[in-house]
């Protein structure tokens, strides 16, 4: 399995030098905040997103000041979209600790996430990196329609493969795109690059959604998150969606049944899942994942041989085969 050390090899330097970037953004002269933001910074996961706009930089032209900017714009947003995810989700765990919302409450989070937001925000206007602010404005808005989008669907439970695509795209691939495109713009790459890139991000976000959402229905403790948690939450993503396609309509009913007034039982949750894997929706996941990765290699095999061409081919290979 593809390693985050060897895809990071071309950009250690860039990598590096981020961090103390990454913390000053972080930072705050109100004590209480600061503390929070300490946490935060503390816990942060792989940073994906950063190595995505140092490596598309490298790829398109070469890293310059403007992607240590973009990089710190895409990670802020990300870590404020994630505090913002755990108050709406009611999470109490993020990564395996404690989550902003478990530990400070509705309120603070929420101030945190909107100061974390705003200083992204800010150092983009500082550098006068109007680009990459149209690049992040855009992402942050399709980010709150797809948030909204599977909620209305979560109500009704009535969502469809092509919604969840379309929530997906929104939700996830969005910012992995914004990352992608970002990493292209920071060094003035031609319009038709920065769309490449885009495109790119986006057909590798949709795979690595498809990638967690399987997580769900695979009896695994090594994985981020419980098994059936989408279940939980009353999530309809793709394993079930195909299932619920499958089955009789008796059946169907049954499992909507259990996603409505059952959600919390961890045995009707299994038989769910199990339900799920009996009916190849597994196995149809992994069909359109594919599908989905041989469209980001397309793209990337467009570029010329290098250093980071090879680490973009290997981190479409991570999204895939990762197990958390």
């Amino acid at each position: 399995m593809t390693k985050l050390s060897e895809i990071q090899a071309p950009i250690q330097t860039e990598m590096n030098r981020f961090e103390p970037y990454f913390k000053e953004a972080l930072d705050s002269k109100i004590p209480l905040l600061d503390t929070i933001t300490n946490y935060v910074y503390r816990r942060k996961g792989k940073q994906l997103r950063p190595i995505l706009v140092f490596l598309s930089a490298k790829l398109t032209g070469g890293t310059t000041q403007k992607s240590y900017t973009a990089a710190s714009l895409v990670e802020l947003l990300h870590t404020a979209t994630l505090i913002h995810d755990d108050i709406v989700d009611e999470a109490f765990e993020r990564r395996g600790f404690f989550s902003v919302f478990a530990l400070w409450k509705a309120k603070l989070s929420v101030l945190t996430g909107d100061f974390i937001l705003a200083q992204g925000l800010s150092l983009a206007v500082r550098d006068k990196a109007t680009g990459l602010l149209g690049i992040v404005a855009s992402a942050m808005k399709e980010v709150a329609e797809g948030e909204l989008l599977q909620m209305e669907k979560a109500r009704k439970l009535d969502i469809t493969e092509e919604v969840y695509f379309e929530v997906i795209r929104k939700k996830t691939a969005t910012l992995i795109a914004a990352c992608t495109s970002a990493g292209a713009e920071s060094n003035d790459s031609d319009p038709e690059t920065i769309e490449k890139m885009r495109q790119f991000g986006e057909y590798l976000g949709i795979s690595f959604q498809i990638k967690d959402d399987l997580f769900d229905y695979k009896n695994d403790t090594k994985i981020g998150k419980p098994t059936g948690n989408d279940i939980k939450e009353k999530k309809l993503t793709l394993p079930l969606i195909y299932t619920l396609q499958k089955v009789t309509k008796k059946e169907r009913k049954y499992i909507l049944n259990i996603v409505r007034k059952h959600n919390k039982d961890k045995k009707k949750i299994a038989e769910i899942v199990k339900i799920v894997n009996d009916n190849g929706g597994m196995d149809y996941c992994k069909v359109k994942m594919i599908e989905y990765k041989n469209k980001a290699l397309e793209i990337i095999n467009e570029f010329e041989d290098s250093e980071a061409k090879t680490a973009m081919l290997k981190t479409v290979a991570y999204v895939i085969d990762r197990e958390k």
